[in-house]
């Protein structure tokens, strides 16, 4: 699983695709139909999204921003989907999964017949395995010190989410039909069913014969021959593998764009619509694939998306007809405006998704002293009552980097942790901590997001109020994503973002060397409960595990979490088919069902 870098703005999150635990919101609503057979009703749907479109690879640590990973989810199919009750539904239209042995676990992913690339090749055993490559980190052998840094050795694909279920798997064999892999594993893995091709992570996104080919391969054979030949990563042991890193380079960037490419082979598709047109910064179409027919099929001919960060522009394009669906920054003002509105439906609830402030473990915050008087002028308080009081009286700042406040695990884990020392802010005990010292703290953040630009000046204010000099390093909403992780800020505001299902997300985010490990946090006794954690299939056991690994972040001053996402989604009486849905798919999760009112 991975949690979603939101970015939606995060008020509607900002994240970064990955998964803590589940939490269903009560949003009111009862789940449709899962598929609409039948004709398409045609017609075009338009769609805002805050962040702009950067990436046709939303698994890589740059490209795991939510507008991505929502394009990735229309234009590409896998085994299942998860809907707005948080339930895993199979997709057996794409193909099958087939648990062949619980103990030793044994699971077979096949893909029918027929299921296609759009320039006409077969989604087939090649992309399976390639795609079983990534995510189980099978070459890498970079090997961390105590703080996490590389000493040695060579991650390949920058993957977002956590190698550690994959990679308690074998070097798997392509079936006789040509179409499957069987999965042998080690241990039980949690989420073997939400961990291998389910289309809210972008199914199978990754064509093996395109990279074969960017990569400088013969054609996907010779990958095939490559992934099946080439040893294994060996921290112990590290060796070069031109041939795998010429690939991984290309895989994690050349994929990356703003505009949409002249190479049609940079963004095919293998699921019901396919990207037409870009204009960059601005808006996106999504055309229908009229070769799809292997999961739920769309009833609109086109989907525009555009992208407008601020809530009372998009209030404004609903209003004037401009456009069809938002999901603004949820506040007061805005829910009201809506509210206004003749012919909108406006639907609200709790988001799986949280804002935060991390402090990265170099620079200047190399020092835990540092960084835990810095923790102590965050204004969480202040800010809950700024961003989020308005729209929702009974919220609260979030004590916990696992749990959102209504899982049945939080209060315990809240109590355990050590949050209690961050409740107010404590300028005096920062001062003591600073020494006389006026470290100056660059924070990076996404500037057109309304919330986080609240959030970023409350906090610098209260901070320099200890002695710390706050430098602004808010970027735009195409930028800020691929910032992130490279070393140009000490502490960022962002937001994570839930699928609602699995424990993956969490050995993503804070795993030492992890994609997804931004800021360098890095605990061995983190990782160990990580490794059980994710070959723990009792659900009462693995909150338990967690709430120790919650601790664990708090007692190195990781940063603080500031607050859980409202979210509110309106759209016009002239289009049906909108559920509220509160994971990092959003409205799309059942785009299919949208229609145009005719």
């Amino acid at each position: 699983m991975r949690f979603g870098r939101t970015s939606k703005a995060l008020g509607v999150a900002a994240v970064a695709a990955l998964a803590l635990s589940a939490c269903a919101a009560n949003t009111g609503t009862e789940t449709p139909e899962e598929s609409t057979e039948g004709e398409a009703t045609g017609g075009n749907i338009r769609v805002v999204e805050v962040n702009a479109f950067s990436s046709f690879n939303s698994n890589s640590s740059e490209g795991n921003v939510d507008i991505n990973g929502k394009i990735a989810y229309a234009t590409h199919s896998g085994f299942n989907y998860i809907n707005n009750d948080l339930e895993v539904v199979a997709n057996e239209d794409f193909g099958t999964i087939e648990v062949l042995s619980e103990d030793p676990l044994s699971v077979k992913y096949t893909v029918n017949e027929g299921v296609n690339w759009s320039d006409g090749e077969p989604v087939d055993g090649g992309d399976l395995l390639l795609s079983w490559a990534i995510g189980s980190g099978y070459f890498n052998d970079a090997k961390t010190d105590d703080a996490g840094e590389v000493v040695s050795g060579t991650t390949y694909f920058d993957y977002a989410g956590d190698t550690g279920g994959l990679a308690l798997t074998e070097l798997p064999e392509i079936g006789d039909d040509g179409r499957s892999i069987t999965l042998n594993y080690s241990e039980p893995f949690a989420d073997y069913e939400v961990a291998f091709g389910t289309m809210t992570e972008g199914g199978i996104s990754t064509p093996a014969h395109v990279l074969a080919e960017k990569g400088g391969l013969a054609d996907e054979d010779a990958l095939i021959e490559l992934i099946e030949t080439a040893p294994a990563g060996d921290p112990e042991n590290p060796e070069e593998r031109p041939e795998v890193q010429a690939l991984a380079d290309f895989w994690n960037t050349g994929f990356d764009t703003k505009s949409l490419p002249s190479d049609t082979s940079l963004f095919l598709s293998n699921g019901p619509f396919i990207a037409s047109a870009i204009t960059p910064d601005q808006s996106m179409t999504l055309t229908r694939n009229a070769d799809y027919s292997w999961g739920p099929e769309a009833n609109v001919d086109e989907i525009t998306v555009r992208y407008i960060g601020e809530a009372p522009a998009q209030v404004q394009a609903l209003q004037n007809g401009e456009v069809d669906i938002i999901a603004p920054q949820a506040s007061a003002d805005t829910v009201e405006q809506l509210e206004a509105l003749e012919g909108v439906t406006v639907e609200q609830g709790n988001q799986l998704s949280y804002d935060h402030i991390d402090l990265n473990y170099s620079g200047v915050f190399e020092d835990e002293n540092v960084r835990e008087a810095f923790m102590k002028t965050i204004p969480r308080e202040q800010i809950v009552e700024t961003i989020v009081r308005k729209i929702n009286p009974d919220a609260e700042p979030l004590d916990s980097q696992l749990f959102l406040a209504d899982q049945a695990p939080y209060e315990e884990s809240a109590a355990n942790n050590g949050s209690d020392a961050f409740a107010e802010v404590d300028i005096e005990g920062a001062r003591e901590l600073l020494d006389g010292a006026t470290p100056e703290v660059r924070i990076m953040y996404n500037r057109d997001n309304p919330n986080r630009l609240n959030s970023y000046t409350l906090i610098a204010e209260s901070a320099s109020q200890a002695g710390f000099k706050v430098v602004d390093g808010g970027l735009g909403a195409s930028d800020w994503g691929s910032a992130l992780g490279n070393g140009t800020y000490d502490a960022t505001i962002f937001g994570w973002i839930n699928s609602g299902v699995g424990v993956s997300g969490v050995p993503q985010i804070f795993r030492t060397g992890n994609g997804s490990n931004f800021n360098g946090f890095s605990s061995p006794e983190a990782d160990e409960l990580m490794d059980e954690l994710i070959v723990t299939t009792d659900p009462d056991e693995q909150d338990a595990l967690q709430v120790q690994i919650d601790k664990l972040i708090w007692d190195s001053k990781y940063g603080l979490p500031l607050f859980q996402v409202p979210g509110v989604d309106a759209y016009s009486d002239n289009v049906t088919g909108i559920v509220y849905m509160p994971n990092q798919t959003g409205v799309w999760w059942n785009f299919w069902d949208w229609q145009v009112v005719q």
